[in-house]
């Protein structure tokens, strides 16, 4: 597997791709979930598997080392994909992931990297709403689901970010004219994972794709939670998927086609890939090996 891990030196040279697929860079490194050199792995097989992607791995220094010399070049790059949930980025790198997006790049948060970067404004514009590090009112409203529309609660005090027990759980296609969810069954089995509840941020210019009933029997919050979330940042677009916490959940086929759809509609704004025919529907779960 192609890493290029950022110690000593930044990254001096374009991803060499594969004629006609897109370049793709995954960001790990730091993360709470210590299954993350676990899931990398998945994400970059699933992107690749996808065939419009050749995927490179940017790997930080790890926690409480220097890393000043993580400077990925962005703009050589179609897409950026972060499984990233860690110590802040350099200024350098932070200004220079804020022009790739907003001057048209693509952008995927997957699970617990929008647990990242609380206190970085562009980057919680980018994914909505975002759990933990200090979360909390002031961040931004909930979304809430009222009368079939999505409305931003500011009243409502209480931290950002919180889930209950891991279990299977359905989503619920809430704008089946996406392209990202164009034509999935509007109600699908997702494998056990973490659902998150309670996310806060800016909640601006976001488009809530899909979302789960979050049950107060598994400790969750009675209320549909976004779990799918397409999000405009300047020219860029951004695909933030709440789910994937472990490999386990990462073998749903659910999150795999819509991590697929997602990187691509990121990267070009349209998706050119017809729904997988082992797709779950409401209620089975359907896994790849």
């Amino acid at each position: 597997m192609t890493r290029r891990i950022f110690l000593a030196l930044p990254l001096s040279a374009a991803v060499s791709s594969a004629a006609g697929k897109m370049r793709a860079l995954l960001i790990d490194g730091q993360n709470n979930h210590k299954t993350w050199p676990q899931t990398t792995p998945l994400i970059k097989r699933w992107l690749e598997e996808s065939g419009l992607f050749a995927v490179e791995i940017a790997t930080t220094p790890p926690a409480g080392q220097d890393n000043s010399n993580f400077q990925p070049r962005f703009a050589d790059y179609d897409l950026v994909v972060s499984n990233y949930n860690g110590e802040m980025w350099p200024e350098p790198t932070r200004r220079a992931f804020e022009r790739f997006v907003s001057e048209g790049g693509g952008f995927v948060s997957v699970h617990a990297a929008d647990n990242a970067f609380a206190q970085w404004k562009a980057y919680n514009e980018m994914i909505a709403v975002g759990g933990w590090e200090g979360r909390n009112q002031a961040s931004g409203p909930y979304l809430r689901l009222r009368d079939g529309k999505w409305v931003r609660d500011e009243t409502t005090p209480g931290t950002g970010g919180h889930h209950g027990e891991r279990h299977e759980f359905v989503v619920e296609i809430r704008d089946p004219s996406h392209p990202v969810t164009r034509g999935l069954p509007k109600k699908w089995r997702h494998a056990e994972d973490e659902l998150y509840d309670q996310l806060r941020g800016p909640a601006r210019n976001v488009d809530v794709l899909a979302s789960a009933f979050s049950e107060p029997s598994t400790r969750g919050t009675g209320e549909d939670e976004p779990m799918l979330m397409a999000i405009s940042f300047g020219k860029g677009r951004v695909f933030h998927t709440t789910l994937g916490h472990s490999p386990e959940a990462m073998h749903c086929v659910g999150f795999i086609a819509t991590l697929q759809r997602g990187a691509e509609w990121a990267a070009t704004g349209k998706v050119t890939q017809s729904v997988p025919k082992d797709f779950p529907g409401p209620d089975e779960v359907s896994l790849r090996p």
